[in-house]
């Protein structure tokens, strides 16, 4: 049954958040060694699980919690009733809810934890909603949509104690592991030069807002679907997937794809923010010589660069490639061998040689591919049990294990390594948003477009561009009346 999904009072769900963070309701845990039996997993070995968004990607990832077989899925959440369908069906006793905020009210006694995965301008709201009560996390990629709630959500997950993790399953790959092996053990030398690629995005980018209104789908709540974004009628081909390439909505290809490539050259050189950005953008041309100009739509494709300061070593140029761009093929790499997985790929240059790897980290080779044959580097650092496979119980494991834990400590993508990451993904995005920002010419007619041909200057720790201050108009977007990031 349909749960009432009129909009929340919002003083009174703030009075609600702030009570419960401070009077967090337990249960009876019964030792293990009471009840025990071979394969018994014990009360206090279990945790409660909620879902938002648990249709598409959101199945998965409420499914792949329940599959460590320590979760129980007591409630899901879903603006979208046709997309909820399968979720509901596999967990019949769970409570349904279309609001988030209402399930939370109404359920936060009963979870522990929360998946979310929504589109990204509904990650940052609903996560620290959650963990505002004291409930750990699993977000999907990119964390969220600007780089602001980024950095409020690292800091939230050290302030409320939880526990959390980032979707982006590569991190808990071997081939990152050994990657850092690698490098670690100086077989490339000191890095120079990163080149990361995709063939993302696989939705339409670089168009116009339709202009036909349509009316929303009767099992669809719209106005819950906007949530924190402005206020515009029903659009037919956005929903489930299309809404990606909308910056109200998602943020392109690279919030997409990055947080799977980037992840791996991030962590095997231990970067932090960069130092500053720049981009060159792909164009669609409406006419001869005309181009088209649609701000509210992430570009066809990109070509950013990050350049990244490092203490006692030359700075580091980071490259992000996406719309079918690549990189020049390597020297070492034969003319039949694949770079990357084809589509998508990491290359590392080093002072030594180069190491290359695939999606999430996978297949990692150092170039030549012969070299990869002839070398042996021990073991050093914690393999997650089945690789990227076990992500969602990597997470699983440290939320019964607790904040400050062992099985804490051996996170693969927490805020704490998630959230400089996602800041730096978005820090692209502050790029290509200021190529498209223009201003009335000062004589005759026409636009001047002032953030083309630049280098933005980035002061990460204060989240702030130097330089082009209309770029700072994207670190944090405004939200729709009556949205607000934490009470």
């Amino acid at each position: 049954m349909k749960k009432d999904t009129t909009t929340l009072n919002n003083n009174s769900r703030r009075n609600f958040i702030k009570a419960s963070a401070t009077a967090l309701a337990g249960f009876y845990f019964v030792p293990r060694h009471v009840l025990g039996g071979p394969g018994f997993v014990a009360p206090s070995d279990r945790l409660r699980v909620a879902g938002i968004g648990v249709g598409g990607m959101g199945y998965n990832d409420v499914k792949g919690s329940f599959n460590s077989g320590k979760v129980d899925i007591i409630s899901l959440c879903d603006v979208d009733d046709t997309r909820a369908k399968r979720s509901r069906e596999d967990h019949p006793k769970a409570t349904y809810y279309r609001d988030y905020r209402e399930m939370l009210e109404k359920e936060h006694k009963n979870i522990d934890a929360l998946t979310i995965s929504t589109p990204d301008h509904m990650h940052a709201v609903q996560a620290m909603a959650a963990m505002q009560l004291g409930k750990h996390v699993y977000v999907q990629k990119p964390l969220s949509h600007d780089i602001y709630e980024a950095r409020k959500l690292t800091e939230a997950a050290d302030q409320y104690k939880v526990v959390t993790q980032m979707g982006n399953q590569g991190s808990s790959g071997d081939g990152v592991r050994k990657m850092m092996e690698w490098y670690n053990a100086g077989l490339i030398g000191e890095a120079t030069r990163v080149y990361c690629w995709t063939d993302r995005p696989v939705w339409p980018q670089g168009i116009p807002w339709s202009k036909d209104a349509a009316n929303p789908p009767a099992d669809l709540d719209w106005d819950l679907w906007l949530g924190t974004a402005p206020q515009k009628d029903y659009v037919a081909n956005l929903i489930p997937f299309n809404w990606r390439g909308w910056w109200d909505y998602g943020t392109g290809a690279l919030g997409d794809m990055a947080c799977h490539i980037m992840e791996a050259p991030f962590r095997v050189l231990g970067l932090s923010y960069p130092e500053s950005a720049e981009c060159s953008v792909g164009s669609v041309y409406v006419g001869e010589f005309q181009r088209g100009y649609f701000p509210d739509s992430c570009p066809p494709s990109s070509h950013i660069t990050l350049k990244f300061k490092r203490e006692g070593k030359d700075d580091l140029l980071f490259h992000w490639m996406d719309g079918g761009i690549q990189p020049a093929r390597p020297e070492e790499l034969g003319p039949n061998e694949m770079m990357g997985d084809g589509g998508n790929g990491v290359i590392i240059e080093g002072t030594k040689g180069k190491m290359m790897c695939s999606t999430y980290g996978r297949n990692p080779q150092l170039l030549p591919l012969s070299k990869t044959k002839d070398i042996s580097v021990a073991e050093t650092l914690y393999r997650v049990p089945n690789g990227d496979g076990g992500h969602y119980n990597n997470w699983v494991e440290a939320c019964i294990g607790g904040y400050g834990s062992q099985e804490f400590d051996q996170l693969s993508s927490p805020f704490s390594i998630a959230g400089p990451l996602t800041e730096s993904v978005l820090m692209g995005n502050l790029a290509i948003r200021s190529y498209d920002y223009r201003i009335p010419r000062k004589t005759g007619n026409g636009f001047d477009y002032p953030g083309r041909g630049i280098k933005l200057v980035w002061d990460g720790p204060n989240m702030k561009v130097t330089n082009f201050d209309p770029a700072n108009q994207f670190v944090k977007r405004e939200y729709r009346e009556g949205w607000k990031l934490g009470v």
